[in-house]
Formats: C-alpha cells, sequence, structure tokens
C-alpha cells in the first residue's frame, strides 16, 4: 500500500463522522430536499426529467440530480471528491487517479466516484478501463444518463454504431428533452440508414 493510501486512510478514519465538515449545497432547495432519503429525491427528480419536455427546465433536474449523486453523505469522501477535483484542476491526473481509487475503496456504492474515475480514464484514453467503470455505474444506477453518454461516445469511436444508438435511445428514454443526446441518434439512426441501403 502507498504513503498516499495510508495517508487518505487514515484521514478517513480520522474525520468520519465529523459533522459539518462540508456544508450541504442549499442553493437547490427544492420540495424534494424535504424527502426523507436520497433515493427518493432521486426518484422524484428522474420523474420529473422523464416527464419534462422543456429543455432548460429539464437541464435544471438534471443539475439537481447530479447533486444529489455528488453528495456522498460522508463528509471524507466529499473532501477526497474536492481533492481530486483541484488534483484535474491543476492537470495532475495520476493525483486524481489516485484519490478516485481511494474513494472507490472506502465507498464502493457511491457512483460518483465510479463514474469521474470512468470520466477521467477516457479523457487519458483509457477507453477499456473506462468502460468498466462505467458498467459498475450503471449496476450501481442504471439511470446515470451521464454514464449512458460516456458509452455512447466510447462506441461511436469505436464503430460501434448500433451499441452506441441503444446507448443513446436509453438515455433518452431517462432524459428525454437533451437535444445533444436527440442529436447524436439522429445523426447515428441516419448513419446506420445510409450503411444499410
Amino acid at each position: 500500500m502507498s504513503a498516499f493510501s495510508i495517508l487518505v486512510i487514515a484521514l478517513f478514519a480520522s474525520i468520519t463522522g465529523a459533522p459539518g465538515l462540508l456544508a450541504a449545497d442549499t442553493s437547490q432547495a427544492s420540495a424534494t430536499s424535504e424527502l426523507a432519503t436520497p433515493k427518493q429525491r432521486l426518484d422524484t427528480l428522474f420523474s420529473e426529467l422523464k416527464r419534462e419536455r422543456d429543455p432548460e427546465k429539464a437541464r435544471e433536474i438534471s443539475d439537481r440530480i447530479r447533486g444529489e449523486w455528488r453528495d456522498s453523505g460522508s463528509a471524507s469522501i466529499n473532501l477526497l471528491m474536492q481533492w481530486a477535483a483541484k488534483a484535474l484542476e491543476a492537470d495532475r491526473k495520476a493525483s486524481a487517479l489516485d484519490i478516485f481509487d481511494q474513494v472507490i475503496y472506502l465507498a464502493p456504492q457511491y457512483v460518483e466516484g465510479w463514474n469521474q474515475r470512468a470520466t477521467l480514464h477516457y479523457r487519458m484514453g483509457n477507453y477499456r478501463k473506462s468502460m468498466s467503470d462505467i458498467n459498475q455505474v450503471l449496476a450501481i444506477e442504471p439511470r446515470h444518463f451521464g454514464a449512458l453518454a460516456g458509452m455512447a461516445a466510447i462506441l461511436t469511436a469505436a464503430g460501434k454504431d448500433e451499441l452506441a444508438l441503444r446507448a443513446w435511445e436509453q438515455f433518452l428514454d431517462i432524459y428525454p428533452a437533451d437535444r445533444q443526446a436527440q442529436e447524436q441518434l439522429g445523426d447515428l439512426e441516419e448513419k446506420l440508414a445510409g450503411n444499410r441501403t
């Protein structure tokens, strides 16, 4: 185990349960925030997202969903995610990857740990590792539209257009008002129709 890993585990042990280390973002307060559990809030938000046809209103709902995903429920995990974001801002990808590894080790059911690591792998050109992490994201949260978009991008880059089309269809089943996803789906449908003629 690396010195960094030991430091992170020691930090985690020392601050686990420390109240108020990270204040919750209250700027997106709504009726959904009063629901008892994160799962109930997400279920309500996903129902709203599926019904919403206005792209701007749908984007607001999707931002609230992302906010729910970002909050791990653990001050120490949230802090590690902040450190990873700062490492990425400073273009220290290897450090960010180490931090995401620790987040996943400490909180294997925290969907954003997997998702952020998948995104980093994608940016680094590690598509196989990215796809592996995306599969884990979708095992935890099948409605993760960001992971589905990432999957579609990797499949498109690999020339697997029919599979990419299915990923976009799944995305739009969850988030029907997303214009970019609609365009991607339309482009793939045209491309596949052209290939068949």
